[in-house]
């Protein structure tokens, strides 16, 4: 059964960059938008390859809904444990942000920092970049599908205008087979809506999950 998404969540709209020196080590964040775990990963070697020298590349990543726990990970890359990816983990699933992927370089200053420092540098300078961050909405779609004559063409997108219409799909043959992507939410009022309008001769279908 196809699983279609109805809650919108925040997720980030733009990359960012952030450094500060802690007790001379210095930590470099970067967090990018990852709408899944693949591009976490692709993200994360990215980081990886571009600060090659760097001791430490630690990460956290919240790529997908928040509150899918099957789409979080993280990584402490060497540092004691529970020290680096644990805490930017925490920092993510609290600012309630989904599809993001945070990682943080150390190039080590000579001066160790202990645990708790090390919790509070990567967790602390996570924290800081995070207020740079912008957001926009994810929008939850899905799709639905029908058949209509030519002549309800008119009447169908004049209804759709009204909506938040994501993508709208036409097949003309004999019939026009439609295949719309739209907000899910609005999906029912949609459906309903055109099959008033056109007196029952068209109706769109749902995934079966709605």
């Amino acid at each position: 059964m196809n699983k279609t998404k109805h809650t919108s969540y925040q997720i980030p709209k733009n990359s960012i960059f952030y450094q500060e020196v802690i007790k001379k080590s210095r930590f470099i964040v970067h967090i990018g938008h990852t709408p899944d775990v693949k591009s976490a990963k692709e993200y994360i070697a990215g980081v990886r390859s571009k600060y090659s020298d760097a001791g430490h590349h630690c990460w956290a990543h919240v790529a997908g809904e928040p509150g899918g726990s099957h789409m979080l990970g993280f990584s402490d890359d060497g540092e004691p444990n529970g020290t680096a990816g644990k805490p930017m983990l925490n920092v993510l699933m609290g600012s309630g942000i989904g599809e993001i992927t945070a990682v943080v370089t150390r190039y080590f200053g000579g001066i160790k920092l202990g645990t708790g420092g090390l919790v509070r540098a990567y967790g602390g300078s996570l924290n800081h970049a995070m207020d740079e961050l912008l957001t926009t909405e994810r929008i939850p779609e899905t799709l639905i599908e029908g058949t209509s004559d030519y002549s309800q063409q008119s009447i169908i997108e004049q209804e759709l205008a009204a909506f938040n219409i994501i993508n709208i799909g036409k097949d003309y043959k004999e019939n026009i087979s439609w295949k719309i992507i739209l907000d899910s939410r609005e999906a029912a009022q949609v459906i309903a809506i055109i099959f008033d309008k056109t007196s029952g001769r068209v109706q769109f279908e749902l995934p079966d999950d709605l």
